[in-house]
């Protein structure tokens, strides 16, 4: 009887091995948006590069190519030309690229785009990929080509490019709610129609979208590239990832994504567990550029208080979270670059950890420390809330450990948690937070335009377009940032960048905590996957994945 058990818990167990052509994906984030120029979440980029692909993209070792064009438009190919002030680049698309209704994907595609992109009623989370664009000019014989014409000259051309919306589909729901704030976002048939395969061109189209619980992917008829070996592919929504890795082990889901799965500490935790029990998974880890860190909203008088700031930057013990927390499997972050970035300054302004400046520093603010060990002012508590995204444990634990070092130097924070949806589409894009921590992916020499300069603050005038939550506003970095996306030259660009870190960490409108890498669980027999450690997900080659 023993034996007879070995061998059926052995046949079992194979049988789980065996290929599948059906892919169960785990995630805790729930996309705030699938319209590809409205939405912002990583768990959104993540899932759409499935079924949507960028005019351009970096691969995982940081290289620049393009998977719909016929060709990446450089200085040295002539298809980019100084003109004045101006850059002109030259695109073609690739023939065989359609929307998954079969229609062909074309320059018309992305004027109109940078049409809707342009519409102050619109919120776009970076403006400047449309303000940038002065001009798209159509071949009236080939409308496959055009040539683009950039306002100014910007070392990071391939960024100024928006993802492209279907002409065929959107334009009417456009002009039927252009005058209207946020009226396109809301009535946009990626949102009352999100299964029309007109409206993704990747290898896979969104056949079902159930919110709060899952996105059914089947492949594009119609794709262009290579044919994907899975049939299906399932994003299974799980609100809390301390339930991802049973259900793995359950056969729930058969793979945990990379943004909006398992915390490093999780991640850590289950590598040793797979190691111990031979399960059949591989925990996947790469350097990246995972930016976790605190905005603090400067419309909050109490946080305007640049001595408030500089105190709570050396209340928090960072190296001793990143060390307890995080398994050490992190880096202190002083600032929003990582060491391996050109822009690196090691030598800006770095805040300690140091209670006793913390509490000098609050002093100075005019905040006291009171009988009950809190500090008050014309008597008020200095009492701030610290949000984040919800169902992620170790965002939970960092809350909970901030907490209490502040509390140390007799600030109150009170803790809160929204889910995803909520925290990025409506809180963070309002401004709605005093402290808010999460994290965001970059990529090698980005402009932080998006993120820095003060017309990317959000306001209810721009539709809540930006990503400068904080509502920073430094006309040093504003000219410093203008100079960095017209200098060509790499050592000048270097030298202006080290200057905007340096007017980063001085004004402190963020606390940079830490840079983790990426992670992700995959089952053993996958192959064709890999990592990345930027923006660019690995989604965008899940052509390539086989599940052997």
């Amino acid at each position: 009887m023993k034996l007879l058990a070995i061998l059926l818990s052995s046949l079992l167990f194979g049988a789980k091995l065996q290929a599948k052509d059906t892919l169960q994906i785990g995630m805790l984030a729930e996309f705030e948006s699938l319209n590809p120029i409205v939405l912002s979440q990583a768990a959104s980029r993540y899932v759409m590069y499935m079924a949507h692909r960028p005019l351009f993209a970096l691969t995982p070792d940081g290289k620049w190519y393009s998977p719909i064009l016929k060709e990446v438009p450089s200085l040295e190919n002539k298809l980019v030309k100084k003109k004045g002030k101006n850059l002109e680049l030259n695109i073609e698309f690739k023939e065989a690229v359609k929307w998954g209704d079969g229609t062909p994907v074309t320059c018309k595609d992305l004027a109109f785009t940078w049409n809707v992109g342009k519409s102050p009623n619109v919120s776009v989370p970076a403006r400047e990929e449309f303000d940038g664009i002065i001009a798209i000019d159509v071949d009236a014989a080939n409308p496959k080509k055009c040539k683009v014409t950039l306002e100014k000259i910007r070392f990071d051309y391939l960024n100024a490019f928006p993802d492209i919306l279907p002409q065929h589909l959107e334009e009417k729901v456009f002009n039927q709610h252009k005058d209207q704030p946020e009226g396109y976002d809301k009535n946009s048939l990626y949102v009352s129609n999100s299964t029309n395969p007109g409206l993704y061109f990747g290898p896979y189209l969104i056949s079902e979208v159930k919110l709060g619980s899952h996105i059914i992917m089947t492949p594009n008829p119609h794709f262009y590239g290579k044919k994907p070996h899975f049939k299906k592919i399932i994003f299974k929504i799980l609100p809390n990832n301390n339930t991802h890795t049973s259900n793995l082990k359950s056969g729930n889901i058969d793979m945990i994504s990379s943004p909006g799965g398992l915390g490093i500490d999780q991640a850590v935790a289950f590598e040793k567990e797979v190691k111990k029990d031979n399960l059949p998974y591989q925990v996947v880890f790469e350097n990246g550029t995972v930016y976790a860190h605190m905005d603090l909203n400067l419309e909050n008088p109490i946080l305007a208080d640049l001595r408030v700031r500089k105190a709570l930057s050396h209340a928090f013990n960072k190296k001793e979270m990143v060390d307890t927390l995080l398994e050490g499997r992190g880096t202190v972050a002083i600032s929003n670059l990582t060491p391996s970035s050109p822009w690196f300054n090691a030598k800006t302004n770095i805040y300690a950890f140091d209670r006793k400046t913390a509490g000098k520093l609050l002093d100075e603010a005019g905040w006291k420390m009171g009988a009950d060990r809190y500090r008050f002012k014309d008597g008020k508590k200095l009492t701030l809330t610290l949000i984040c995204a919800g169902g992620v444990k170790l965002n939970d634990m960092i809350q909970t450990y901030i907490q209490a070092q502040y509390k140390a130097v007799g600030v109150e924070l009170i803790l809160k948690s929204e889910p995803a949806r909520v925290f990025f589409g409506e809180t963070m894009k309002r401004k709605k937070f005093d402290l808010a921590l999460y994290s965001w992916v970059s990529m090698p020499e980005q402009t932080p335009r998006s993120t820095l300069h003060s017309e990317s603050i959000p306001t209810e005038k721009n539709s809540w377009a930006g990503q400068n939550t904080p509502s920073w506003n430094s006309p040093t970095v504003d000219k410093l940032i203008d100079d960095l996306e017209m200098e060509l030259e790499p050592a000048k660009r270097y030298a202006i960048g080290r200057k905007i870190v340096d007017e980063y960490t001085k004004d402190i409108p963020v606390i940079p905590v830490y840079f983790r890498p990426n992670n992700s669980v995959i089952p053993k027999a996958m192959k064709g996957f890999r990592l990345s450690g930027h923006l660019y997900y690995e989604t965008l080659a899940v052509e390539e994945w086989v599940w052997e």
